[in-house]
């Protein structure tokens, strides 16, 4: 480090950024996680400057040199700062230089980060440095006493010139930030979402003035206007406003819907109008005029410094990108499953009732979707072909049990893990309600054992009495013995891959909740149901009355059918992705295995073993509990992460099911009679 500190001395007019980036090295401790070595190399530098003065001016002059040389407005404008792409656009640009990077410029200070901190750990044993040991450092690089006491006036003048340079970029980087977040305030699409942006002044244009007006004083200062600390609050109260209108957008999609393209736009706004408020804290003078630097106004740099540098290495990072710009979308699709998921949830015994009944007529349907499908594997046809019959098979099935309000069991999960999520998200952030919690779970766990159970009691019957019937009017079974053999085969949960096959058919589960909501939000967004009452031929075929009818429809059901008309296509096209591929993937559905098992003992002639038939009930059951254990987990997961809510209480939540259940298990299975109090007070309502 010493031997670095006199190569500067000799040549600190250089603005060679190798130099630095050797000294960085030397900071660097040999794991990132060391903290403790990177704090010693810090204080080792200081004291090193601290001990010789003649060190400490060559450094700042040599980094002053590195700096002013190179063009620094795109640091602070850019890095850190989604660009306008939009989101597919800036998603495919990072995929694009993570395969092949850009060309570096080094006459901009932005490029040169890659050369002076190469490593991409770096910003992390530099943000675990304690700010104490970078402020003492800042300390004896920025102490004005040496310099007088080295008598090297032209030192302190050429410290000067440089730090006004620097200083005007600070200006022209705030200045950019402004414009960007007028054109930004303008977007249609923003204004859409707040129509008051129009009607009155919009604080996204008024802060462009403002700014304007104060780098104006700041520039060119008199003696009756000096630098105006006063406009310098005003500004930062006009941003307040402007993330005021932020949050009432993000509110308001919650209720109208909301795009990938708001999003980013929302996204991005913030993150100019964060960047803008440090520019501006970085040269507002208003806390001390005499002082270049004041605590304020370092802890600032020290916090941009650090964010810059942390942006700089994740800059092709994906995680990020998809972190920042899919919450509010996710957080709309998981609302709209949340409210959806409130009909999946049994109160009552007549709500308990009601979703048996539900679940039985999808039984009923699933048997002739369970025929159709096995009569169209003996078409022996291309397997892009079958994919495509079967998938219409599953959809227009999926489609007729959501017309008739039936209910497919293994779907619940998916919209009641987000009514879970929205009972885990606390008042506060901090504490949740586990009492409310611990009465809400075992509702959804006894009306997600009746919907199975009502798939599967009447599932079984049909797919057998069709099976029969097959064989009374044909002659011949509707499956032959080895097709029976290989249709048990498929449920066998010890002997075949029935339990991954019931996995991914949970994923399948999960992704067409998510596309159910997806399209519940976009029927609000796009406002779907109001372009369809105004569809002039549709209204000269159906008439208007029709129209608006088909319209208020669409507007309740538009999610739950695309859902189900996905979901159709999901488990349809899985045995001809594996065939394809030649991997191991198909799905098992507990309803569809149900009735394969009921085809197969009419195939063999009720000639099964108690064995086989144990192994398929095992099956049946196991699959199901694997359909609704996956498709469970990862809504739930997601709704979790939409709602950004961290539940640490996992310990706690489960020691309080446990007491519920020993206290009365039943309650998981069954829900409780009602009092004759709570039967009155429904009624008066």
């Amino acid at each position: 480090m010493l031997t670095t500190l006199n190569q500067i001395a000799l040549d600190s007019n250089s603005n060679d950024i190798k130099l630095i980036a050797k000294l960085i090295e030397q900071l660097r401790p040999a794991k990132p996680e060391r903290v403790g070595d990177a704090t010693a190399n810090v204080r080792t530098l200081t004291q090193l400057l601290r001990g010789n003065p003649i060190h400490a001016i060559a450094l700042r002059r040599y980094l002053l040199n590195v700096v002013s040389t190179r063009h620094q407005t795109s640091l602070f404008t850019d890095t850190g700062i989604l660009s306008n792409n939009g989101f597919f656009g800036e998603l495919f640009q990072r995929l694009t230089f993570r395969l092949l990077p850009p060309a570096v410029d080094e006459t901009y200070l932005r490029d040169c980060l890659d050369e002076i901190l190469p490593t991409k750990t770096d910003h992390v044993w530099i943000n675990a440095v304690a700010s104490a040991d970078w402020f003492a450092l800042w300390d004896v690089l920025a102490d004005t006493d040496v310099l007088a006491n080295i008598n090297d006036i032209q030192v302190g003048d050429h410290a000067l010139l440089v730090e006004r340079k620097m200083l005007n970029q600070v200006l022209e980087a705030i200045q950019i930030l402004s414009y960007r977040i007028s054109a930004m305030g303008l977007e249609p699409e923003l204004i859409r979402n707040e129509p008051d942006l129009e009607a009155f002044e919009s604080p996204f244009l008024f802060q462009n003035a403002e700014i304007r007006r104060y780098l104006d004083s700041y520039v060119h200062p008199t003696d009756e206007k000096p630098i105006p600390t006063e406009d310098a609050k005003h500004v930062a109260v006009i941003l307040a406003q402007c993330d005021a209108v932020i949050t009432k957008v993000r509110k308001n999609a919650l209720r109208k819907g909301t795009s990938v393209a708001l999003t980013y736009l929302l996204v991005r706004l913030t993150q100019n109008i964060n960047r803008l408020r440090k520019l501006l804290e970085l040269v507002d003078v208003s806390h001390d005029t005499l002082e270049p630097a004041t605590t304020t106004r370092r802890s600032t740099a020290l916090t941009l410094g650090r964010e810059l540098i942390e942006a700089h290495h994740r800059k092709y990072a994906l995680r990020e990108l998809f972190g920042s710009n899919i919450d509010l979308l996710a957080r709309n699709v998981t609302e709209n499953s949340s409210r959806t998921g409130e009909h999946y949830i049994a109160e009552n015994r007549a709500e308990y009732n009601a979703m048996f009944r539900s679940a039985a007529g999808a039984g009923f349907v699933v048997g002739f979707m369970a025929l159709i499908k096995i009569l169209t594997s003996y078409l022996r046809a291309a397997p892009l072909v079958e994919a495509f019959l079967f998938s219409m098979n599953y959809s227009l099935g999926f489609i007729l049990i959501h017309v008739f309000h039936f209910t497919v069991a293994t779907k619940q999960p998916a919209m009641t893990a987000a009514r879970i999520a929205a009972e885990l998200q606390s008042q506060d952030g901090r504490n949740v309600d586990l009492e409310s919690l611990v009465e809400l779970i075992p509702k959804v766990i006894r009306t997600q054992v009746i919907a199975v159970f009502g798939n599967i009691l009447v599932a079984l019957p049909t797919a057998y009495l069709i099976a029969w019937s097959y064989f009374f009017l044909f002659g011949e079974h509707l499956v032959s013995p080895e097709k029976a053999e290989h249709l048990l085969h498929d449920i066998d949960p010890f002997h075949s891959l029935a339990l991954f096959y019931a996995a991914i058919a949970g994923v399948c589960l999960f992704l067409a909740g998510l596309i159910s909501g997806y399209y519940d939000n976009k029927t609000v967004y796009a406002h779907i149901p109001e372009r369809i009452a105004r569809l002039r031929w549709l209204q000269r075929a159906m008439g208007e009355r029709r129209v608006k009818k088909l319209a208020a429809y669409i507007e309740i059901n538009l999610g739950g059918l695309m859902g189900n008309f996905f979901f159709g296509i999901l488990l349809g096209s899985m045995g001809m992705i594996g065939f394809l591929t030649g991997l191991p993937i198909d799905i098992r559905h507990v309803t569809f295995a149900t009735a394969n098992f009921a085809t197969s003992l009419v195939g063999l002639d009720h000639q099964m073993n108690w064995q086989v038939a144990a192994t398929a009930i095992v099956g049946i059951l196991t699959i199901g509990s694997v359909n609704l254990l996956v498709s469970f987990s990862l809504a739930l997961f997601v709704a979790l992460r939409a709602r950004q809510t961290h539940f640490h209480q996992w310990p706690a939540l489960l020691r309080a099911l446990l007491n519920r259940f020993l206290a009365g298990p039943r309650d998981f299975f069954v829900p409780p009679k009602e009092t004759k109090q709570a039967t009155t007070e429904k009624s008066s309502h």
